[in-house]
């Protein structure tokens, strides 16, 4: 994704959680725990990779992203495609990010990534008096 900034990357908690299931430290059950709404996004809404899952080494993980932010409304929290990432980058204030890998075998799930998109604000402005003026005049205002 292009417009892409404040990215954290999770890797290296990855790697160490799978250190610590290799250990026998931290169980299957664990690490395998996928929510079956975080497997119905990765069936509908995820990207198919060519990684195959570090756990049960059958499947091929699914990339799931989801959507947060205050301007996004009800949407907000949703399973999003990558065009429909895109699209949104181009139309919605700014916005967070969450790539999470999904085994749609064994349940395997770690958030891989996050990041923001969208426009960004103008400097100097406030996001939270540009929502007071579109929603109408206060009280105060009116006198």
């Amino acid at each position: 994704m292009p417009g892409r900034r404040s990215v954290v990357d999770y890797s290296l908690h990855r790697r160490a959680v799978l250190a610590d299931v290799q250990a026998g430290s931290t169980g299957l059950f664990e690490v395998c725990d996928a929510s079956p709404y975080l497997t119905r996004a990765a069936r509908y809404h995820g990207q198919p990779t060519d990684e195959t899952c570090p756990v049960c080494r059958r499947e091929r993980l699914t990339m799931v992203n989801y959507v947060y932010g205050e301007a996004l409304g009800h949407v907000a929290g949703q399973a999003k495609t990558d065009a429909e990432l895109a699209r949104m980058d181009a139309m919605q204030e700014e916005f967070s990010v969450y790539a999470v890998e999904v085994c749609r075998g064994c349940g395997w799930n770690h958030l891989d990534c996050s990041y923001v998109l969208g426009t960004e604000p103008a400097p100097g402005s406030s996001p939270q008096r540009g929502r007071q003026r579109a929603r109408g005049r206060t009280a105060t205002e009116q006198r």
